[in-house]
C-alpha cells in the first residue's frame, strides 16, 4: 500500500492528465460544463447555460450557478492534495448577484483555495458572464480525508 500511495499522482497531477485527456466530470457533461484550467490552489470552469437549465420563471436555476461554484472551489482544494487524499463539501454559502440568461453567454467560474489543512480547507469562487459582470459569489469548507489511490486518477474507477 505505501507504494500505491508514493505511486500516485498528487491532485494538480490528476487534474492536468485529465485535461490532457479532454475528460469531464458526469455532472460537467450533464450541465454541459468544463474545466479548462487548473493550477496549484486555482481552478476555471466554463459553461454557457441554454434553456436546459431554466427555472420555471423564465430564468437560469440557482443551483446551476451553485454547481460552476462548488465545483471551482472543490477542485481547487483537488489541486493541492496528495494521491492519497479526497475531499467532499461540508458547506457552501452562495450570494447571487445578478441572473443568468442565454443572454449571459459563456460564464466564468474561478475557484481558489484559502486554506488546506489536514482535515478541512476553505475555498472562494466567483462567476463572471461574458461581459465580465459579476454574478454570484461562494464561499466553502471542505472535508478531506484519506482515499485508496487509484491507477490513472480520480475519475477511474
Amino acid at each position: 500500500m505505501a507504494d500505491d500511495i508514493e505511486d500516485a499522482p498528487d491532485g494538480l497531477q490528476q487534474l492536468r492528465a485529465m485535461l490532457a485527456g479532454d475528460l469531464k466530470a458526469p455532472m460537467g457533461e450533464k450541465l454541459g460544463f468544463s474545466l479548462i484550467e487548473v493550477e496549484h490552489g486555482h481552478a476555471v470552469f466554463e459553461g454557457t447555460p441554454d434553456h436546459s437549465v431554466y427555472n420555471p420563471l423564465g430564468s437560469v436555476h440557482g443551483g446551476y450557478a451553485a454547481t460552476l461554484l462548488d465545483s471551482a472551489c472543490g477542485i481547487a482544494v483537488h489541486s493541492q492534495l496528495e494521491g492519497n487524499r479526497g475531499h467532499t463539501t461540508l458547506e457552501l454559502k452562495v450570494s447571487y448577484l445578478r441572473g443568468l440568461s442565454e443572454r449571459s453567454g459563456t460564464v466564468r467560474a474561478t475557484g481558489r483555495t484559502i486554506s488546506v489543512g489536514r482535515r478541512v480547507a476553505f475555498a472562494e469562487a466567483t462567476l463572471h458572464d461574458s461581459e465580465g459582470r459579476l454574478c454570484a459569489t461562494a464561499t466553502s469548507t471542505l472535508l478531506l480525508f484519506d482515499v485508496e489511490p487509484r491507477p490513472g486518477g480520480f475519475l477511474q474507477s
